[in-house]
């Protein structure tokens, strides 16, 4: 079980995205993926997921031409809010989440 710290900041690294989409869960990621597994879990868990979807908005935008971007981008952006939210709660509970529909390249 990691300790309330390891979970405090694994939640934060969810939480700060709401204001600083990458530059806040990057540094935090960055300073202490050494000091815990717990939190690099989740630091690599959720650049995977900014980078996956950066990809499906940019997809979603190409395709408005055909007009179903226009039915992708607001599902896009409502499981990105959705995903980061359950992310967070699951940090803070303990448990290694793993989100879906993401490209896991860290």
């Amino acid at each position: 079980m990691p300790s309330n710290e390891e979970r405090l900041l694994s939640a934060a690294i969810y939480a700060i995205s709401f204001f600083t989409v990458f530059i806040g869960p990057l540094v935090i990621w960055l300073i202490k993926k050494n000091e815990s597994s717990y939190i690099d879990f989740h630091g690599r868990e959720y650049l995977n997921f900014l980078i996956s979807y950066a990809v499906y908005g940019i997809v979603s935008w190409i395709l408005m031409i055909v007009l179903i971007g226009f039915i992708l981008a607001p599902v896009v952006g409502v499981l990105g809010v959705v995903f980061t939210i359950v992310g967070a709660i699951k940090a803070y509970e303990g448990q290694e989440y793993r989100i879906p529909f993401i490209f896991r390249i860290l």
